[in-house]
């Protein structure tokens, strides 16, 4: 895959960050050759992050990054498992390949999907040599050497619960904005959900060496972080602080050089009151929450296994609506779980009018592997869920519309991302995570990374337009 930053890699076990490092087969490296790799990513900024580590790993250890297929001697596949038919996706795509292991190229399947089909992978596919769930990437110097050494099946599936998923070296994609993961796994168990089965259970890392991490990141100039776990907000700090997760956000926050800290995914059995105060009380913690709901009906909730009742989560957003910084909501939704009725889904109609979410992600039911849902029968056509979807996604569509059109006439901070030269306009993102195109006088050009003032001038869905405030 392309990158469009400068890629640097970060020692955790060293303070200090090396200096950029080029993923092209040009530029040396400071360790021995051993070959060229591709690298391609499927699902969310889990993965993303996930990518970066392996990256790093692989760069620290001689590799040189390349953007085809055609020139990697090692082609790497991270993969998600939480969508329909991911891993049939997968072997799809390694079929194209199927005759690559003859050229001498070896092939690598990692994350969810490796987690979820384990060794099958290697009967579907003989000419994968390397198998490696998100548990074992700090292992992947000893399972690559395996495969160097000309085995022919390497496995790396063990989900170590006295680790989280750190590695030695993270390469770092964008030169502004960093993900930290802060907790892997997840203990909740939601019937439909195949998260604790690739991630394992919840496990948390220690305050002290988040804190170190986003210093250095600071040092170095990023300024905008985004902390990561299945289950972010249900963080428990291991070290003898015992700091709570709003404490980590305030910590976090206070580092200088740092000017926006997000957080996703949060649960909201796990939401409290101290997380609103937080944001509330300190301007650099970013006015937005991402709190999947699943669904409005109780019933269903019941069913899906999520913890919390159409109540609970509505107190929550009332908490959120009631702070003094106007916070903007995003969720998840599924139609056509297992039972769900026409009158559950139109209770997840009700909700949604109610909320009046800034954004939502929806998705029909698909089962998965290992998940509790399998046992229950799912007698909703596929083609009924697909009626489901696009209703949600039309009465959300207009919530958005009234939503984003509130945001006209106001001067919103944005961080510049980069430019889109087919339309003349940058683009930037909001505190609130929104995408904001704007248009600069012609003898200003503004840096990427920069924090700049824009007046709102327009609103579509999905994304504001605006011009730069001089």
């Amino acid at each position: 895959m392309g990158n469009t930053f400068d890629i640097r890699l970060e020692s955790l076990a060293n303070p200090a960050f090396r200096a950029p490092v080029a993923a092209s087969a040009e530029q040396g490296s400071a360790a021995p050759t051993r070959g060229t790799f591709y690298l391609e990513t499927f699902g969310c900024q889990m993965n993303e992050h996930d990518s970066e580590k392996v990256a790093g790993l692989l760069l620290a250890r001689g590799y040189q990054q390349v953007e085809t297929v055609e020139a990697a001697g090692l082609i790497l596949y991270n993969t998600c498992s939480i969508r329909e038919k991911a891993a049939q996706k997968v072997f799809s795509r390694l079929g194209e390949y199927r005759g690559l292991k003859g050229d001498g190229k070896k092939i690598a399947v990692l994350g969810c999907v490796a987690q979820q089909e384990g060794e099958d992978i290697f009967t579907r596919a003989p000419w994968v040599s390397l198998v490696c769930g998100s548990a074992s990437y700090r292992k992947l110097p000893e399972l690559l050497a395996q495969v160097e050494a000309g085995a022919q099946r390497v496995t790396g599936l063990d989900n170590d619960t006295d680790e989280t998923f750190e590695t030695e070296m993270t390469r770092r994609d964008n030169p502004w904005r960093a993900y930290i993961t802060i907790i892997e796994g997840c203990d909740k168990s939601c019937a439909y959900c195949v998260v604790p089965f690739t991630r394992g259970p919840e496990r948390s890392r220690d305050s002290n060496r988040i804190l170190q991490e986003l210093k250095q990141l600071a040092d170095f100039g990023y300024s905008e972080v985004q902390f990561l776990g299945q289950t972010v907000n249900s963080y428990s700090d291991p070290s003898p602080r015992k700091m709570k997760f709003s404490e980590l956000l305030i910590a976090a926050a206070q580092v200088p050089g740092i000017r926006r800290v997000r957080f996703t995914t949060s649960h909201p059995r796990d939401f409290g009151r101290d997380i609103i105060e937080a944001i509330e009380s300190v301007s650099t913690l970013c006015d937005h929450v991402h709190l999947p709901v699943q669904s409005g009906s109780n019933r269903v909730l019941d069913a899906m296994q999520r913890l919390y009742t159409r109540e609970q989560y509505l107190e929550r957003v009332s908490w959120m609506k009631a702070a003094k910084r106007e916070i903007s909501i995003t969720s998840d939704m599924i139609v056509g779980f297992p039972g769900e009725t026409e009158a559950d889904f139109e209770q997840t109609l009700a909700l949604i009018d109610e909320v009046e979410f800034d954004s939502i992600f929806c998705f029909k039911y698909s089962p998965r592997p290992n998940t509790p849902s399998l046992k229950l029968e799912d007698g909703i056509s596929d083609e009924e869920k697909s009626r489901r979807l696009i209703v949600l996604q039309e009465r959300q569509r207009e919530i958005q519309r009234r939503r984003y059109q509130r945001h006209v006439g106001h001067i919103l901070e944005v961080m510049v991302e980069g430019k889109n030269e087919a339309r003349g306009q940058w683009i930037g993102r909001t505190s609130q995570n929104k995408t904001l195109n704007f248009t600069v006088p012609s003898a200003v050009v503004p840096a990427a990374g920069s924090y700049i003032p824009v007046v709102t001038t327009g609103s579509f869905p999905n994304s504001l337009l605006g011009e730069m405030v001089i």
